[in-house]
């Protein structure tokens, strides 16, 4: 009898957010335990990891964008390659929360299927209290505005660090099963040259 090899399924989460919020020491110390002080990306850097969800095995691919304004033309390119997005700023930091506006505005835009985008905003350096300027009501109410979850995190203390990625994976999920639901259908079709016509299964290799 013939077997198909189960792949794992991966999940591709683009980090947003202006320079020196802290998408890279999110991602480094979501990806090796590990927290980097003044890492400044002068390119996109990309970070896969083989992770647990709800008891199954998956990727996380990670895709951590430069937050510089020299790369804001391409960025539509990570935008579009992306399942989810963790749009991230500086809770010391109030124009890092400003420019997530023109970013949420610049993903509707490039994925072009309406507000339903898996999103989370993250509030970042939350360690940093006493520099603190953003509030956890005006980040709410942002969020609400967007119909997306909000999560604070720290990287320098690993607090809701794993819980942001986790988060967003989960709300992926949805989407990635409906797509799978429409290839599987579409695999079904009697014109489709893989369906065997006894009716027997066929196996599609990604």
């Amino acid at each position: 009898m013939a077997t198909t090899n189960k792949t794992s399924a991966i999940y591709r989460i683009i980090m947003v957010g202006s320079g020196g919020v802290g998408k890279s020491a999110l991602t480094l110390q979501y990806m090796y335990d590990e927290f980097v002080v003044d890492y400044e990306p002068t390119k996109a850097d990309s970070y896969r990891k083989t992770v647990m969800l709800d008891g199954e095995e998956v990727q996380i691919d990670i895709l951590d964008t430069a937050g510089q304004e020299d790369y804001a033309g391409i960025r539509d390119t990570y935008i579009r390659t992306g399942e989810g997005f963790l749009l991230v700023f500086d809770v010391t930091d109030t124009e890092s929360f400003a420019d997530l506006t023109a970013l949420y505005d610049q993903i509707l835009r490039v994925k072009s299927v309406g507000t339903d985008i898996p999103m989370i905003l993250v509030g970042n350096k939350i360690d940093l209290a006493d520099k603190r300027v953003v509030t956890t009501n005006e980040a709410e109410k942002k969020a609400q505005e967007w119909t997306i979850k909000y999560i604070e995190t720290s990287a320098k203390t690993r607090l809701n660090v794993d819980k942001v990625f986790c988060e967003l994976m989960r709300t992926v999920r949805p989407t990635k099963k409906t797509l799978k639901d429409t290839e599987n259908e579409a695999n079904r079709h009697p014109m489709n040259p893989a369906t065997t016509p006894n009716g027997k299964g066929c196996c599609v290799l990604l």
